[in-house]
């Protein structure tokens, strides 16, 4: 089954963070995270995490959950960092009924990770590390398949772009879930839409990273016009928790795909083990992890990080 629980589905009463986007057109943020280097241009020692047998990927409840703890696993041969990729679960796609327009709203619990940066983000990034933010439907009719035009789609990029230079993000991953298209009057899912919004996303961000969170309408709506959303996103998982599933986004390769998914709180081992041989085997190059609490996990994490890295985990509080 997908995700049990996405917490933000019920916002708590609160404004959209507009302010946020007061600094549009700013230029990606010279603090982020080199890809080809892995180290940051702000003159902090960086850690690397190159190491074989792919990526793992961690979402993050932030609701109720420290971003941090995706920091205090490393493999116990070598000392890489275990997860390459932390995601703060999750902003929302809202819907402006006076304007009409999509717009970007992170609740208090992610605005306060993006606002405490330098204690929540810029730790994870020093240890070479990078961050995204992830951006879910909220039952409000706004989604990334109905943007009608190129002009509504490049509007909400440039709000994504913005808030990732401005709180120094390492990407955007897209969840298309829980849009609930057609409610405040808003059109249906269309085949244009998805791929102009990543298009002009990759426009804005041309070395960050864009993920795709394989799942809702958007999973079958990934090419239009002789161009397709592989031909601008990093990576694209499996969105199916305890299931192997290979993505079918077209002009990613094996490297940029993760069949294996797990929930953490809710897959045995023997089935995160069974999904790692998998993975290992027939090539590719993502792991996926859902849901990591504030619990040491190591053991768990051991049995899947011994058959994709060759080493056991270790847990530093």
């Amino acid at each position: 089954m997908k995700k049990q629980f996405h917490s933000l589905r019920l916002l708590a009463a609160g404004t959209t963070c507009a302010a946020l986007f007061f600094t549009a057109c700013k230029k990606e943020s010279t603090n982020s995270i080199s890809e080809s280097t892995g180290k940051t241009t702000s003159g902090a020692h960086v850690e690397t995490v190159t190491k074989a047998g792919g990526i793992s990927v961690c979402y993050v409840e932030v609701n109720n959950n420290s971003l941090l703890n995706t920091g205090k696993y490393t493999l116990t041969t070598g000392g890489q960092q275990l997860f390459d990729i932390a995601i703060i679960f999750a902003a929302n796609i809202n819907y402006n009924t006076t304007t009409h327009k999509a717009v970007l709203y992170n609740n208090p619990n992610v605005s306060n990770v993006l606002v405490n940066r330098a204690t929540q983000i810029v730790p994870l990034q020093n240890k070479g590390m990078k961050v995204l933010l992830s951006i879910l439907g909220n039952h409000q009719g706004a989604g990334f398949c109905n943007f009608t035009s190129r002009t509504a789609a490049r509007a909400f990029a440039q709000q994504l772009s913005d808030t990732v230079s401005y709180y120094g993000l390492d990407g955007i991953d897209f969840d298309d879930e829980y849009a609930e298209y057609g409610n405040n009057g808003t059109t249906q899912p269309n085949d244009s839409s998805f791929v102009m919004l990543v298009d002009e996303l990759r426009k804005l961000m041309p070395s960050k990273i864009i993920s795709f969170y394989y799942y809702g309408p958007a999973a079958s709506r990934l090419s239009w016009g002789g161009k397709k959303v592989g031909d601008f996103a990093n990576y694209s998982w499996n969105a199916i928790y305890g299931s192997y599933s290979v993505p079918n986004v077209a002009g990613l390769t094996k490297a940029q795909l993760g069949p294996a998914a797990v929930d953490i709180q809710a897959t045995s081992q023997s089935t995160a083990n069974s999904l790692a041989t998998q993975t290992k085997n027939n090539g590719y190059g993502v792991y996926l992890w859902y849901n990591l609490t504030n619990t040491d996990k190591h053991v768990y994490f051991s049995g899947v990080s011994s058959i994709l890295y060759n080493s056991n985990v270790t847990y530093t509080p």
